[in-house]
């Protein structure tokens, strides 16, 4: 446990919250203002992510970023990276996709950091293969304000499940989750 001796407020090592701190008002206005300026970040990454917006959505990190997309598997260090391996895996028009973060868990570590918990659910569609991915996570971030502005410093997530389908018939292919890692044809 990391507790923030500035606010007292304590963490777990995985940057997510702990039971003290769920349902704890914010202290001022200002952290209220810093609260929602993250959340208007986050939502701005994933609206930036599926319009094929990666220079943009770049923007949005620290220059020294870190991911850890599917609990680690594709681990990525600078903003140059990230924008890199986002683009050259999910650029192709033929792809799309989609993400939805919700439930935001947001918690001011100091004046300048934060983490946060989101709720991912996301879709892939690839038409040309008659592929589709859909499927659940929860991402843990990492913020910093910079020159006054909140960026992303990491932003990573685990899988809660994972399903594969033919598109035109929704015949599930694959099916994995985070209880029962190992993927599973049904049949």
């Amino acid at each position: 446990m990391k507790a923030d001796e500035a606010t007292g407020r304590g963490l777990d090592t995985e940057g997510g919250r702990t039971a003290d701190m769920i349902g704890r008002p914010a202290q001022s206005l200002a952290e209220l203002a810093d609260i929602e300026a993250i959340k208007q970040l986050k939502h701005a990454y994933f609206r930036l992510l599926d319009s094929k917006q990666f220079d943009e959505l770049g923007l949005l990190l620290c220059v020294d970023a870190t991911t850890s997309y599917e609990s680690g598997k594709y681990a990525h260090h600078g903003r140059a990276e990230v924008v890199s391996f986002l683009s050259d895996s999910l650029g192709n028009r033929a792809i799309v996709h989609e993400h939805l973060g919700h439930h935001p868990e947001i918690v001011l570590t100091s004046a300048t950091t934060a983490v946060g918990n989101w709720y991912l659910h996301d879709r892939v569609i690839v038409a040309g293969v008659d592929f589709e991915l859909g499927g659940t996570a929860v991402y843990r971030d990492e913020y910093e304000k910079v020159d006054g502005a909140w960026r992303i410093r990491h932003t990573g997530y685990e899988r809660v499940y994972e399903e594969q389908r033919k598109l035109s018939t929704g015949e599930l292919t694959a099916f994995r989750d985070r209880f029962n890692p190992e993927a599973k044809i049904p049949g």
